[in-house]
């Protein structure tokens, strides 16, 4: 890869990953504020509908990648699957973990991967979940063939991300909100605009809903789907390994 996209900036790969390292390292102890501020509490329902989706089951091995905090692998383990928590950051490890302690919830594991180079052997999970992670990677077709690879025969993958938003008024106004009004609050509330400016930035250069359901067949899954909630604005994706 010659040059990839760091929000509206070309970067060198590497330089990439370092920087959305550092990103979220930065934001990773108001990240569950600033989240709860910038969708107005909105984020949790479509994690509640993203795991309904999921259909985690008791016994299943199950790997939360980008899971940091812990948001939606609290969620799947309720169901007493068996869950692993990567991400690159180990800031947000700890912050998922320390999250955990508070509320009583065992049993999780807590591992630093790169989504694009997993340490796990091939097949080892039932399902692979991914919350508004995808776009952050570097490499996203190389994230995805790692996906395939680590899940068995049968395995699902579910993706939440934001999108494209499809309703025009919607887009418009949706288009101002977050250009002007989330960096503002990632200043005043986070300290930090410059890295909620890039995670806005970031969102306008991840891939069209069917553009991104093609990369994920091109990773090898079949009986892929992509459903839009609010007109696109965030979408769930999935795709299973047969």
């Amino acid at each position: 890869m010659d040059k990839v996209s760091f929000g509206f900036e070309e970067v060198a790969p590497e330089e990439k990953t370092q920087r959305v390292r550092g990103v979220f390292s930065s934001v990773a102890a108001r990240y569950d504020v600033m989240n709860d501020l910038m969708s107005a509490g909105m984020h949790r329902h479509w994690k509640n509908q993203f795991v309904r989706r999921v259909k985690p089951r008791r016994g299943e091995s199950i790997l939360d990648m980008a899971g940091g905090t812990g948001d939606i692998a609290f969620r799947l383990a309720a169901s007493g699957a068996a869950v692993t928590v990567a991400d690159i950051n180990p800031e947000m490890l700890e912050v998922g973990r320390k999250r955990a302690t508070e509320r009583g919830i065992e049993g999780l594991a807590w591992s630093e991967q790169n989504a694009e180079v997993l340490s796990f052997a091939d097949p080892s999970f039932d399902a692979y979940t991914i919350a508004f992670g995808i776009r952050n990677v570097t490499d996203i077709q190389k994230a995805l063939g790692e996906a395939h690879r680590v899940l068995k025969i049968g395995g699902r993958l579910y993706c939440l991300e934001f999108s494209s938003v499809t309703w025009p008024g919607f887009a418009s106004l949706y288009d101002r909100y977050s250009m002007h009004v989330v960096p503002q609050i990632g200043k005043y509330v986070a300290r930090d605009e410059a890295s909620y400016r890039y995670l806005v930035e970031s969102i306008r250069r991840f891939p069209p809903m069917e553009a991104f359901k093609a990369m994920i067949e091109k990773a090898g899954f079949t009986q892929t789907r992509v459903e839009p909630i609010l007109g696109g604005l965030v979408a769930i994706h999935s795709g299973w390994k047969v």
